[in-house]
């Protein structure tokens, strides 16, 4: 019998009359704390970081380790990178079967032992030179015969939604050239057949293997892929604000939105995508821009930075549950993200680049909002969140 949790994510997935925003992947970013805060604010579902099929084929503790999840970030999607078909088979079992390891940050010491996540999805779309050079991730575009047997690997070997990540376009290098530049995004899913291979979605990033995450989103691109795939699209590329959300989806007429860099320091562009686009009631503890920058700006800043700060306590609190030991210091780059854009954040940067526990984390935002209060510039910064 299939889970009820798996059956509300395939609705989700293929028969939401609503654009849904997922947490995209993101290597050493969207671990649990990050999934568990931006689920707490609006994400509709989350995606792990990329795990290493033939790390979990050798049964590495620490890939494993990677993929805890805790029930509350459900719909929980885990994505895999790798090569070997008879890898990406182990995974697929493994994961479909045991799952991975669940954490209860009520009680982070109880034993929970495992569970499936909600789907596994495929990486192809990778541009990181470690990556590519070892025929993974948007290399596999070069090798279609094996990203389809990758795919039916997979497919076949678990009763969970598959979906796969991928790019607009890969320019192949001149070592690897025989007849063309360039490989567009039509050229892999005719050669991969894509509709006849059992996948539940795509994640579409709107750039090229060469513009790597910067550049203009070719939001064509994306809506010439249904076209050619019958299934749900996610856009995804520099979603950065509801504005340029709503833009997104305007323009590519995808079924949802992958956000990845636009959640660093806020988490709640979910809940802000949401309510620009009217998919909630608006909450009024939501920072709003004034048109009376004179009356209200100051308060709208102390509440905006209220916001902040709690977002930032909430998120180093279940870090620190999950990682008692080097969590807070990989952190560090969170609480930058956090608050980058205020007036003079950056001579406040020694406070936030020094912690290294979650007392020290809450001196420091203290700190932070004493100084800040005291700035007579204070009223003058501004921070866009479309």
């Amino acid at each position: 019998m299939i889970p009820l949790f798996i059956l509300e994510f395939a609705c989700l997935m293929n028969f939401s009359s609503k654009p849904f925003l997922a947490l995209a992947p993101m290597a050493g970013i969207t671990d649990s704390a990050f999934r568990l805060i931006c689920r707490e604010n609006g994400a509709d579902l989350v995606y792990s970081e990329m795990a290493n099929v033939s790390a979990l084929y050798h049964r590495s503790a620490k890939t494993l380790e990677l993929l805890k999840f805790s029930q509350a970030e459900r719909p929980y999607i885990i994505q895999l990178f790798g090569k070997e078909p008879k890898h990406f088979t182990y995974a697929a079992q493994l994961l479909s079967k045991k799952g991975a390891p669940q954490i209860n940050y009520r009680n982070p010491k109880r034993q929970l032992g495992f569970q499936p996540p909600d789907g596994l999805d495929i990486n192809f779309g990778c541009p990181a030179k470690k990556v590519f050079n070892n025929g993974s991730g948007l290399a596999l575009w070069l090798q279609p015969k094996l990203a389809q047997k990758i795919i039916r690997s997979v497919v076949q070997s678990t009763r969970l939604p598959v979906s796969i990540k991928t790019r607009i376009g890969l320019e192949i290098p001149e070592r690897l050239r025989q007849t063309k530049n360039i490989l567009d995004l039509p050229d892999f899913l005719k050669s991969l057949k894509i509709n006849e291979l059992g996948l539940s979605s795509i994640m579409l990033h709107g750039r090229t293997y060469k513009q790597g995450f910067t550049g203009p989103i070719n939001y064509q691109a994306i809506l010439r892929a249904k076209q050619y795939f019958s299934g749900t699209i996610l856009a995804n590329g520099n979603i950065k604000t509801p504005k340029i959300a709503e833009q997104t989806l305007k323009e590519t007429q995808a079924q949802g939105l992958g956000i990845a860099t636009g959640a660093y320091g806020q988490p709640e562009i979910f809940k802000l995508i949401k309510k620009r686009l009217d998919l909630t009631k608006p909450d009024p503890k939501l920072f709003t821009e004034s048109q009376d920058k004179n009356r209200q700006g100051r308060k709208l800043l102390l509440n905006f930075l209220d916001q902040k700060i709690t977002l930032a306590l909430r998120h180093a609190h279940y870090v620190d549950l999950l990682k008692p030991t080097k969590g807070i210091i990989q952190f560090r780059k969170h609480l930058l993200w956090y608050f980058k854009g205020l007036p003079d954040i950056k001579k406040l940067y020694p406070l936030l680049t020094q912690v290294q526990t979650f007392s020290q984390v809450k001196s420091a935002l203290a700190q932070i909002k004493k100084t800040m209060i005291k700035q007579k510039n204070f009223i003058n910064g501004e921070k866009s969140i479309g």
